[in-house]
């Protein structure tokens, strides 16, 4: 059997993985807060027929061996935590994190982070996201604001009328040692793992956190250009594969025909 059939076979099925990878980061371009993710791969095992240093048995060295690859495989898709663009809008609920952190939300009694501030309020005046998960640590809005600000450092104001403070919470930010280890959940939602380490809260800008800005959004890290060429370059690595996969037919074609 001629090994480069499956060897090529393997390449298609990592360059389909890439194709995915790359089109669900292309879906998610004006996601809020959506991180993308690249695919990593690695070499597979080799087959080993002659081993670099033998001694050869007129006492010379072989100076190389002969080792043929037998393919590719997916070694992880990795979350890029790469800021995104920033976006102003207006509402007084849009938090937008400038730096490194997450916001922890409540999610069916779970504790879960995202990036998305695209805040609401519920009917109790809670701070919510777009599904209902509330903001940790609570923060119930007065019904009678009429305005909120919020500073860099997290110090939420809630404004009635003549001037007239009617609360002031502080909004606390969440980091992990290592983000890429977090485990994606969809509805812009990440939960921690063994590979993330544990949350650890602190004050928007201290401890080497950022700062956050109401009245601004923070959009999707995808650059479409960059994923078009990767879908590119995808695309082409697995017509090359497909070529492979058709020479080899054909030599096993032609080994078949000698008979005749």
């Amino acid at each position: 059997m001629i090994r480069g059939l499956w060897t090529a076979a393997s390449g298609m099925v990592a360059q389909q993985m890439q194709t995915d990878v790359v089109a669900n980061n292309l879906a998610n371009t004006n996601t809020t807060g959506f991180k993308k993710s690249r695919a990593n791969f690695q070499d597979v095992m080799y087959q080993t027929m002659l081993v670099a240093g033998a001694i050869t048995p007129g006492g010379g060295q072989i100076p190389s061996g002969i080792q043929v690859g037998l393919g590719v495989r997916p070694s992880s898709v990795q979350k890029i935590f790469t800021e995104g663009d920033y976006t102003q809008t207006g509402n007084d609920l849009d938090f937008a994190i400038e730096g490194r952190g997450f916001f922890q939300v409540m999610h069916n009694g779970e504790p879960l982070y995202t990036r998305a501030g695209n805040f609401t309020r519920d009917s109790d005046g809670f701070i919510t996201t777009p599904a209902g998960d509330r903001l940790q640590p609570e923060i119930a809005i007065p019904p009678e604001t009429i305005l909120i600000t919020m500073q860099s450092n997290g110090m939420l104001t809630a404004h009635g009328p003549g001037e007239e403070i009617l609360l002031q919470e502080q909004i606390t930010l969440f980091n992990f040692i290592n983000p890429s280890g977090l485990f994606a959940m969809g509805q812009n939602l990440l939960r921690p793992t063994e590979g993330s380490g544990e949350a650890i809260e602190g004050i928007p800008g201290e401890d080497g956190l950022g700062t956050l800005a109401n009245n601004y959004l923070e959009m999707s890290n995808v650059s479409v250009v960059e994923e078009m060429v990767a879908m590119i370059v995808g695309q082409r690595a697995y017509e090359a594969n497909s070529k492979s996969v058709q020479t080899a037919d054909t030599m096993l074609g032609l080994a078949n025909g000698l008979k005749r």
